[in-house]
């Protein structure tokens, strides 16, 4: 098989900000894996400075991939993986790429979708929440009118103006079911003082409220929190959830913090034998990269997998989260098409 790549700056239609800043312009890596009848299974890399990556750094672990690939059977996607863990460690984005690539070559060879190759049925997908990016008030209200046709939000917080910005959004929209997300911006008093103000604006949960290491905190958090809380940045793999249960309530995957849809499958499984709840959300990606985690969809409680709806030049077409529901291609593969520009 052979590896080819090529990047693309994506813009949001918004500036998006949450607690460790923002930005309206993302660069993301679209990958092909092409096998010797010339099939292509497509993937994307949605790099994170957060976890050391960039589109730089994507290519470059491409190269180190690539040998791996020339003589690898396309079939046996645990071995491959495998290698790919071997060649370079960490890169979580690049072999997200590279792993989404090569379950869409495999499904396009069975001449089915990818959520059909796994075994997965579609209509279990849960709805998918719209994300409101930290904002001055009168934006936040623009930002909730124009989602208005989504009935869950979710809410970065971990600014200046936390509870003013609950406020505004729910006086926005009084029925939309709200999630917060202050991407590790709280201490945990911090946190349990502002649960009277969740409550009061009824959010339904509370994601990553600390920092990452702090598992102490979460701990001392959830035993007192009226409300679940859901790990994101201090969950990335499998092995990372036996030392989360009873710490927190539920974990959220991302394809590009975790490698790609292998590790994310046992990482679904691994939180329901631990009894917590799964949830999938995403970074600012393409459809592309949207929809390698949309046939996964049926696995969740909970998604967040608006990335490319906050999007004003998605390069692709696949799946949609049009009013929150996830529309899962049927197409064989994961049902990818190029827009034309």
């Amino acid at each position: 098989m052979r590896l080819e790549h090529e990047i693309f700056r994506i813009h949001t239609k918004h500036t998006f900000t949450i607690s460790r800043g923002g930005a309206s312009e993302w660069r993301v890596v679209m990958v092909k894996v092409i096998d010797r009848d010339g099939v292509e299974g497509w993937g994307e890399a949605a790099p994170s400075r957060y976890y050391g990556e960039n589109a730089d750094t994507v290519v470059a672990a491409l190269a180190q991939f690539a040998p791996v690939l020339e003589s690898a059977d396309a079939w046996a996607l645990e071995d491959i993986e495998g290698e790919l863990s071997g060649a370079m460690r960490g890169n979580a984005a690049a072999r997200s790429a590279v792993s989404s690539a090569l379950h869409d070559l495999a499904a396009k060879r069975l001449g089915v979708p990818v959520h059909r190759m796994l075994g997965l049925n579609p209509a279990r997908a849960p709805r998918s929440s719209f994300t409101i990016a930290i904002a001055a008030p009168d934006e936040l209200r623009r930002k909730v009118l124009e989602a208005a046709s989504y009935p869950i939000l979710k809410v970065k917080l971990g600014g200046e103006r936390d509870e003013e910005s609950l406020r505004v959004i729910r006086d926005a929209a009084p029925n939309a079911t709200l999630r917060v997300d202050a991407n590790a911006g709280w201490t945990a008093k911090h946190t349990l003082r502002m649960m009277d103000c969740l409550v009061a604006h009824r959010v339904e949960f509370v994601e990553q409220p600390l920092p990452p290491h702090d598992l102490e905190g979460l701990k001392f958090v959830r035993d007192r929190s009226p409300l679940p809380i859901i790990a994101d940045e201090s969950c990335l793999v499998a092995t990372d959830i036996p030392r989360l249960a009873g710490v927190v309530d539920g974990i959220n995957i991302k394809l590009a913090k975790c490698g790609g849809p292998r590790e994310a499958i046992k990482m679904a499984a691994t939180a329901r034998a631990h009894g917590m709840l799964v949830m999938m959300g995403c970074m600012i990606e393409s459809s592309l990269g949207i929809s390698a985690a949309a046939h996964l969809a049926p696995l969740l409680d909970y998604a967040d997998l608006d990335g490319a709806a906050l999007l004003g030049d998605d390069p692709f077409r696949g799946a949609s989260i049009d009013g929150g529901v996830i529309a899962i291609p049927d197409a064989p593969g994961l049902g990818v098409t190029r827009v034309a520009r």
